[in-house]
């Protein structure tokens, strides 16, 4: 018996199947079922109804089934047909393929091939739109998180170049264990160690005579301040004196203690001995100095300033407001602490001192605002006292002009002194208005205080004398 024989017998042993039912069989185990003729033209097609997404397909029996293939499946398709034809013992193996439909539709079904004699070929296949669509959801997400990766990546490396950047020693502390998490360079070298040796040790025991527990409370205790406040401490490695100003930031809802480090020692400027010779000049100066609060209030005054307000000690002044010491007080004041306010400093206000006991004395005001880490301590003035010969050489000094003089000569023996006095008024007016504009810097609700004048009465004699010109009218 022939190998063929063995097979036929194989065949029709037992019963099979209806054949009215193949095609209820073919629909069930498979999403599409597609039967191509010798010529390659659609002769037959089923879509399973659990495949709605497929859609009706009945238009593609009568047209060549390669017409609804991409050109790469196209030929994957064609190839493998011509294996599948020239060789009836080829055991079918799946094949991939994209079609496309209304030139804009385009869906993957993964085919086994099947050859039925005399008939052509059966494609047997699977969609795989779903499979598709869960791998480019995956696809991406994994995008995005590359994405979101380099992000991170980026956002570190800035982190990094600017923290080594930057000339302020700092470190990043963990709150609760107290450890490193990172440091700068300027930090490390002042602590006199090396940033890789410092990272994840205990913050305390960088310095002397400080246990981790007591140092954390007394960090806390100064980031938690109102106020800037900073823990003095040594470092252990090279003795040196710092300060460690400490304050809490929150970063992805993790706390962490932000500790910018500032040398404390002798030979800096901030250290005792410079502190002392600032103390030795403030009292040993022949000008008069007084320091003020952001109000005024004096806190405290030299000899020199004592000597020119003739009080016998600091107590007669303190805690009095300075305007109680200039001729034009309120007015004066507020333009100095205004003007070192807003620039920082006040240079050369002309202005006159009264004492405790009513003598007045012309003295030229410099002011600067004074701040320490942020801080603002008020304000710092130096009152030097004028001279008559120093009166020309004032700067923004206002003199009648020659003509004006001439003008007043002139009329001297023409008329009585009451209508001399009455004629030059405008004249002595004029002079008293440009020295009150240019005192205040040309602020005119301050030069109104200072004349005794409504700010419209001004208004109106500025433009008699032709001071108000057209650009300071706006």
């Amino acid at each position: 018996m022939t190998k063929q024989e063995r097979t036929s017998e194989r065949l029709c042993a037992g019963a099979l199947p209806d054949p009215g039912a193949v095609d209820n069989i073919i629909e069930q185990a498979s999403d599409i079922a597609v039967m191509v003729d010798e010529a390659g033209v659609v002769s037959g097609i089923s879509v399973s109804p659990e495949c709605p997404s497929l859609g009706c397909l009945d238009h593609w029996v009568g047209r060549e089934f390669i017409s609804f293939l991409t050109s790469e499946s196209e030929e994957k398709f064609t190839a493998r047909r011509r294996e599948m034809l020239g060789d009836p013992k080829a055991v079918p193996r799946p094949v991939e393929l994209n079609h496309i439909d209304n030139a804009t539709w385009e869906f993957p079904v993964r085919y086994t091939l099947h050859r039925v004699t005399g008939q052509g070929v059966l494609l047997l296949g699977r969609d795989m739109q779903p499979v598709a669509e869960v791998q480019q959801r995956l696809l991406r997400e994994q995008q995005a998180r590359e994405r979101d990766q380099q992000r991170l990546r980026g956002g570190e490396t800035y982190y990094r170049v600017v923290l080594e950047a930057s000339e302020t020693p700092m470190a990043l502390v963990d709150p609760e264990s107290g450890r490193i998490r990172d440091i700068n360079s300027a930090a490390a070298h002042l602590l006199g160690s090396e940033p890789d040796t410092l990272a994840g040790t205990a913050f305390a025991q960088a310095f002397e005579g400080r246990r981790r527990g007591e140092f954390m409370e007394a960090v806390h205790g100064a980031a938690q301040a109102s106020e800037t406040k900073g823990v003095e401490v040594v470092a252990r490695r090279n003795g040196r004196v710092v300060m460690v100003f400490p304050e809490f930031f929150r970063a992805s809802g993790d706390l962490v203690l932000l500790c910018r480090i500032n040398l404390v020692d002798e030979k800096d400027a901030s250290g005792p001995e410079f502190t002392q010779a600032l103390a030795a000049l403030f009292a040993a100066s022949s000008d008069a100095i007084v320091l003020t609060d952001s109000k005024g209030m004096i806190r405290d005054a030299n000899e020199a300033f004592l000597i020119m307000a003739d009080a016998a000690q600091l107590r007669d002044v303190k805690e009095q407001s300075l305007s109680e010491f200039l001729s034009r007080g309120a007015v004066d004041l507020k333009l100095i602490l205004e003007t070192a306010a807003k620039s920082g400093r006040m240079r050369s206000y002309a202005a006159q001192v009264k004492s405790i006991v009513g003598t007045r004395a012309p003295v030229a005001i410099s002011a600067a605002r004074l701040r320490h880490r942020g801080g603002d301590l008020g304000f710092g003035l130096i009152l030097r006292e004028q001279t008559p010969s120093d009166y020309p050489a004032a700067e923004g000094a206002v003199a009648v002009s020659d003509e004006a003089m001439k003008n007043v000569m002139d009329l001297v023996g023409t008329a009585s002194l009451k209508e001399l006095v009455s004629a030059t008024s405008d004249v002595v007016e004029k002079m008293c208005i440009e020295t009150a504009v240019q005192l205040t810097g040309n602020n005119r609700v301050a030069a109104a205080e200072m004349l005794g004048l409504s700010r419209q009465s001004l208004y109106v004699k500025l433009r008699k004398y032709g001071i108000l010109n057209s650009d300071s009218e706006g």
